[in-house]
């Protein structure tokens, strides 16, 4: 099976980077996986969806974060 591919149209989720053929977002993907809901929760919840694909989002949004430039955050005080 091919690679999922991730893409970045202007007219598909106003470019948002998407699993080709969906307009299920990397972000969506990140969001629910980091509010705790399992691959499987996610892949049920979006048929259209695939193991491949989950994993093909969060390689795409690992390697942009490593071309970011990495700011210090540090916490306020209350």
């Amino acid at each position: 099976m091919a690679e999922p591919e991730i893409i970045s149209d202007p007219n598909i989720m106003m470019g948002k980077p998407v699993i080709a053929g969906t307009r299920i977002t990397v972000e969506l993907i990140l969001q629910k996986l980091g509010a705790g809901e399992s691959v499987e929760q996610l892949l049920e919840s979006h048929p259209r969806l695939t193991r491949e694909a989950v994993l093909a989002a969060l390689r795409y949004a690992a390697s942009a974060l490593g071309a970011e430039i990495v700011r210090p955050i540090t916490r306020q005080s209350a």
